[in-house]
């Protein structure tokens, strides 16, 4: 999975993210649909972008009355790749600084702060309990 999303290219997540939508697949007509209201690509483009998803074995396409596309790879799939590779790049590997990071420039609001500690401390129990 990790090499299928380190593959996909910017304009490809827009399409994904429309992809994610739907449970069973959508036909190009509504992916199109939905792709208006976000950009101006031409129907080309989507295909294009649709047809190199599928190549990358990441959209799957079944022909029934006519196409249906459906990803292959989920959103938490490619959020968590896309997170982890933003931490190695940015970071050196080091979630606590993408944290202090976030801290520091002011981006968490209080609710942000709290649910973030109950989350360590989910975690720290968890820890505490393989341990």
């Amino acid at each position: 999975m990790k090499e299928k999303a380190a593959r996909i290219s910017s304009s490809e997540l827009e399409v994904l993210k429309i992809l994610w939508t739907a449970e069973d697949g959508m036909s190009f007509s509504e992916i199109r649909g939905h792709m208006k209201h976000i950009s101006k690509w031409k129907s080309s483009t989507i295909k294009t972008l649709l047809r190199r998803l599928n190549e990358k074995e990441i959209v799957a396409v079944e022909k029934k009355a006519v196409y249906y596309y459906r990803a292959l790879i989920s959103e938490t799939e490619y959020n968590e790749f896309a997170t982890l590779n933003l931490v190695n790049q940015l970071y050196a590997g080091s979630a606590r600084s993408l944290v202090a990071s976030l801290v520091n420039s002011n981006k968490l609001n209080k609710d942000d702060i709290e649910e973030l500690r109950a989350i360590l401390d989910r975690a720290g129990d968890k820890n505490d309990s393989d341990t």
